[in-house]
């Protein structure tokens, strides 16, 4: 699937303010105040949750909460890593860069570091090279089976409905389901919805692929195993390399965001006889996922916070972003096809969410998010999900 990580300037400056938000906010716990050391924990993490609180009230709460942190009165360093397909040149880093001078003079010690492959980065997060990363949502389910379903095929019909669930994940409530093993997620941003592209109109759906050559990641056996279950065959690809395959004619079905019509020029191959499947497959999302030990989660919360505040303001840069798309490229579906698209989706995610592929939670809440809109659906009356 095609990244949305070489989004020009304008779009990448939003997804950083959390993560300056985040280093204001580290960098000033050294200056905990003496008065409030004594309280109990319990009270201090509640304060510092209590999003009726001001946020100087909460911060406060942080500062008391976490004094062990300091290592010689001053917080360590932290490094932040993030994924750009074009590295210390690319946008992403370029953005991460200004922002970092910036917090030089607020006397903040921190990395940032760039990468161009989401793999390594994954590992260097594992392995303690990386205090927090920044990368998409489909990778993000290796630390956070809950977050990481978010992305789930089918589940997620429109920016309407992501903007509701994400209400309710950054709830303190379900503080807890952001985190997992010895990693808390501390931001998701919506990348807009993934559609499927083809170089043969004739492919209007998944179910009419039999036969063709469909891209799916590389470090991803479960989506291999999915397209050879509907008659196609699999071609493993990288998020990197994903578009030239597709323009080169090497895959004839790639799923990916709409910005990758421009950004990636995949009208090259889709030629004169191909056109993207009018029907969204699933919503995408790039997530912030951190280490525990170096990001609390009562610092986690307000990052997640800061983030859903954006919510429209990405948005609206992502359709910037995507710019124009020919009205003839897009390929129509009945109904009645739309309907066998839920219908196999619904049954895609239960299947993985038995092997333990998705999180049957995150699917629920889906749902019920689902029915919010439209609780005519039988889904609603009769749920499997």
């Amino acid at each position: 699937m095609i990244s949305l990580s070489s989004f020009r300037h304008p779009l990448t400056r939003p997804l950083l303010r959390p993560l300056l938000a985040l280093f204001v906010l580290t960098s000033s716990l050294p200056s905990a105040a003496a008065t409030t050391a004594q309280a109990l924990p319990e009270v201090l993490h509640q304060q510092a949750m209590d999003s009726s609180l001001t946020q100087e009230q909460r911060i406060n709460a942080i500062k008391s909460l976490y004094s062990s942190m300091l290592v010689d009165g001053e917080i360590p360093p932290r490094k932040i890593c993030v994924w750009d397909v074009l590295g210390r040149s690319g946008p992403i880093y370029a953005t991460a860069l200004d922002q970092q001078a910036r917090l030089m003079d607020l006397g903040v010690r921190v990395e940032i570091d760039a990468y161009t492959n989401e793999g390594v980065l994954a590992d260097d997060l594992k392995a303690g090279q990386c205090d927090a990363a920044l990368f998409t949502g489909i990778r993000a389910r290796l630390f956070n089976r809950f977050t990481g379903t978010i992305d789930a095929i089918g589940a997620i019909p429109s920016s309407e409905h992501m903007k509701l669930l994400m209400q309710v994940l950054v709830n303190p409530k379900n503080a807890d389901k952001m985190e997992e093993g010895p990693y808390v997620v501390m931001g998701f941003a919506s990348m807009g919805a993934a559609y499927i592209f083809v170089n043969d109109r004739q492919i209007s759906s998944l179910t009419k692929a039999a036969g063709k050559r469909v891209a799916v990641m590389d470090y991803d056996p479960i989506q291999a195993e999915m397209i050879l279950q509907i008659g196609a065959n699999p071609v493993p690809t990288s998020v990197v390399s994903a578009g030239s395959k597709f323009n080169n004619h090497a895959v004839d079905v790639l799923p990916a965001p709409l910005v990758a019509y421009n950004m990636m020029e995949l009208y090259r191959g889709m030629g004169k006889d191909g056109g993207i499947v009018d029907y969204p497959f699933s919503q995408l999302t790039l997530q912030l996922v951190g280490r525990r030990d170096k990001f609390p989660t009562e610092i986690a919360q307000l990052v997640r916070e800061d983030f859903y505040r954006r919510f429209a303001d990405i948005e609206k840069l992502v359709d910037q972003q995507t710019g124009s798309i020919p009205g003839d490229v897009w390929i129509g579906i009945s109904d009645e096809e739309k309907a066998s698209y839920q219908q196999m989706m619904q049954e895609a995610r239960i299947t993985l969410r038995d092997r333990g592929y998705y999180d049957s939670g995150m699917l629920t809440l889906q749902r019920k998010v689902r029915c919010r809109f439209n609780p005519a659906n039988s889904e609603c009356a009769q749920p499997v999900e």
